[in-house]
């Protein structure tokens, strides 16, 4: 199983604090980077530094060699499906590889109001969604002239340049809903599943599959990667140490025992040794990919540790 690292980009991280990750990851081997795409910060206060996602990929692009990069998720409320398709292309381009791109519907209402964004309701969102998977995808490898009427989005004659050269990797997910998965079928190269234990993913990677039978896709075709957190320690002190740290910069109430046991069943936790485990329950779930939330971003070393946990999945 692979393991990629995600950061949360709106917890106060300047471009600087993101390049540094980028860079150690790369330097470590993990073969992809994601960022989060959004606009307010939190968790905690919400007046933290934020910034935006495909601007800070478009840099690390040129700063990193190898790794691939992209967005967990762009919501479709953000940007145009013509701009979005553009923007990709050209962060691509500079990076002289392939992106990944993220897709979702989008769930933060503040961010929306406070930036003047659209936030309709969610079945809007999600039809909107699956208007703009068939329209970037179009405009990347469908051939000159190819048009599209939507509810939402019209294309008319499209003469995209660059193409794209490989298309662009498209990810869908969330936490398994039918028409989630159903818009995966339809339209995703990955399906990303949260909030997830190794147990609810077996489930849900075998409703996956019917979706994909359903809908005449082969599921074999359709890579699947859970998502989940990560708050790792050297030892059992720094771990714990770690844990009220985050608490403390969240301002989650409680102590850090009860906080920390629901997640514990769904995130990497402790020492590598003793998170393993639970990767490896991923693994034998049907993960293809463990996507890693980086939840003290700060921290460079807490991706060697997650290196260590890879290493020992081999």
């Amino acid at each position: 199983m692979e393991i990629g690292v995600v950061i949360e980009g709106q917890m106060g991280l300047s471009y600087e604090d993101q390049l540094r990750l980028a860079q150690r990851a790369e330097s470590l081997g993990f073969s992809s980077f994601y960022r989060t795409d959004h606009y307010e910060s939190f968790p905690g206060p919400d007046d933290a530094a934020t910034s935006d996602a495909w601007s800070v990929l478009a840099g690390l692009a040129r700063e990193t060699r190898t790794i691939t990069l992209g967005t967990l998720v762009s919501p479709v409320t953000f940007r145009h499906p013509g701009n979005l398709a553009k923007v990709v292309a050209t962060v691509q381009e500079m990076a002289g590889r392939r992106m990944h791109v993220g897709l979702g519907a989008g769930w933060h209402e503040s961010e929306h109001r406070r930036h003047g964004l659209n936030f309709p309701p969610l079945h809007e969102r999600a039809a909107e969604l699956e208007e703009q998977l068939t329209i970037v995808r179009g405009l990347w490898s469908e051939s000159d002239g190819w048009s599209f009427d939507g509810a939402h989005h019209q294309v008319v004659d499209a003469k995209f340049r660059p193409r794209p050269l490989p298309v662009p990797w498209i990810i869908t997910g969330g936490e398994g809903s039918p028409r989630g998965m159903r818009i995966a079928a339809a339209h995703a190269d990955e399906f990303n599943l949260t909030s997830a234990s190794p147990a609810s993913a077996r489930e849900k990677f075998a409703a996956l599959d019917a979706a994909c039978v359903g809908s005449g896709r082969d599921p074999k075709t359709l890579r699947r990667s859970v998502m989940t957190g990560m708050l790792l320690g050297a030892s059992a002190d720094a771990y714990a140490r770690g844990v009220t740290q985050f608490m403390e910069r969240i301002g989650a109430a409680g102590d850090a025992e009860s906080y920390m046991a629901p997640r514990r069943r769904r995130w990497l936790t402790g020492t590598p040794s003793e998170a393993l485990p639970r990767a490896r329950e991923f693994a034998a779930a049907g993960a293809e990919r463990l996507l890693v939330q980086h939840f003290a971003p700060r921290d460079l070393a807490g991706l060697d540790l997650l290196a260590e946990v890879r290493d020992a999945l081999r």
